[in-house]
């Protein structure tokens, strides 16, 4: 099946105001109850999840077609992933579908549908309905460059054998890696893999005590990145000294709550969603689309704690830069450092100095006034509150701090910073 490439698109602002227009018209009933003004609305069913993050971002980006576009009328019902597609939608006499067929079931039954039908699944359980998937082969070496502008040597992959598309991006790594003469060890359970669970957490740490360190680990997603972090804490490794981790998805609220802030691939979902609604929109106007497959590139990768690191095999720095990490907004100093570090003061700034191009101390700074920003952008805490947070003893030290290394004071950043999100 031929496949056409999507270029990447930047996600635009994800709430519109309630009069713009055109309107989207939502409703929790069968949308072939509807008044007759508005008869003439297509009727669009989305059977996508609303039960995680990357779902949630593929119906924004429906939800931008529409307001740049014609009204829908839309009908969405909370779902899980996998779920049965609703009973009305049997004798239901809509427009179109746009769907996430996760199963066979929900293939059989959509096959028969006669609406045009999207498919947003990377399954392709539709063969002969047009689909829209993420680029898992861009997504897997932009995860390998990553780690290698990090300096790292030693490389794994984590994921779910049971998604051909975590499979997908395990392949997809491993033919980056190797291209640059790089093995990748690979977690495979001895049983079916269960997600989330506290045994396979446990498993996988034993996995991580294993590895050759510093190693760079790629998530297959956000979950699993999540529960390798986890797993680090669990037998005292080191993130992202001795392990660094990237998930994909993107998830921020998902990625906020890690153990250490979870770095991401943004596979570009709202951009998928965009696209599939623009491919139904056609159909629904009676043009023929073929049933190809559209591939989606993804939009970057949001660096997080979890790879704010470059690969250091010796152990003296390791323990200091995983203290600096830990401990810079408690007021530490660089002879605190050197104490935990147990080697002479001027080798220990000589390597670090060496190895990020910056001494302990502006180490220190620049963690300080990272935890700042996070502070200025995620909460309303007042500039003094922030800086006693960051571990500055004065205001007036924060604010020249802040300018020399943000190169803006902490109010015009949270200003301009917050305005743009």
């Amino acid at each position: 099946m031929p496949s056409r490439f999507i270029p990447k698109m930047t996600p635009a602002i994800a709430f519109v105001a309630k009069d713009v227009n055109p309107p989207v018209y939502m409703t929790t009933q069968p949308p072939s109850n509807l008044s007759a003004s508005q008869s003439a609305v297509p009727r669009v069913a989305l059977l996508i999840e609303t039960s995680n993050g990357y779902a949630r971002e593929l119906l924004h980006g429906v939800e931008e077609y529409i307001r740049s576009h014609s009204p829908w009328h839309i009908f969405l019902a909370e779902r899980g992933r996998g779920d049965a597609p609703p009973a009305w939608l049997d004798n239901w006499d809509g427009d179109g579908i746009i769907a996430r067929v996760e199963n066979k079931k929900i293939a059989q039954f959509l096959s028969k549908a006669k609406q045009p039908v999207v498919d947003l699944s990377s399954y392709r359980f539709l063969e002969k309905v047009p689909s829209v998937m993420t680029d898992s082969k861009a997504i897997a070496e932009l995860a390998a460059t990553h780690f290698l502008n990090r300096g790292f040597s030693h490389f794994a992959f984590c994921g779910l054998s049971r998604f051909p598309w975590s499979r997908q991006r395990g392949e997809y790594f491993q033919q980056a890696l190797l291209e640059k003469k790089h093995y990748v060890h690979e977690y495979n359970p001895s049983s079916r893999d269960s997600g989330d669970s506290e045994n396979e957490t446990d498993v996988i740490a034993k996995w991580l005590v294993t590895l050759p360190k510093p190693v760079a680990i790629f998530a297959c997603y956000d979950a699993r990145g999540r529960q390798i972090l986890d797993a680090c804490h669990r037998v005292n490794i080191s993130v992202p000294e001795e392990v660094a981790v990237l998930g994909v998805d993107n998830d921020e609220l998902l990625c906020e709550l890690c153990p250490q802030p979870l770095s991401s691939v943004d596979p570009n979902p709202r951009r998928s969603g965009w696209v599939a609604a623009s491919l139904l929109d056609q159909m629904m106007q009676g043009q023929k689309i073929e049933p190809d497959v559209h591939i989606v590139k993804p939009a970057g990768i949001s660096t997080r704690q979890s790879t704010d690191a470059l690969a250091v095999a010796d152990a003296n720095i390791v323990r200091a830069l995983r203290y600096i990490r830990e401990n810079a907004c408690k007021g530490i100093t660089v002879n605190d450092v050197v104490s935990v570090a147990g080697i002479a003061r001027r080798t220990m700034e000589s390597r670090i100095k060496k190895l990020l191009g910056r001494s302990p101390h502006e180490e220190i700074m620049r963690v300080q006034v990272q935890r700042a920003q996070r502070l200025l952008l995620h909460t309303n805490l007042p500039v003094t509150v922030i800086s006693e947070r960051a571990g500055f003893e004065n205001p007036e030290y924060f604010s020249v701090a802040f300018k020399r290394i943000s190169g803006m004071p902490p109010a015009r950043f949270r200003r301009t910073r917050g305005e743009s999100k």
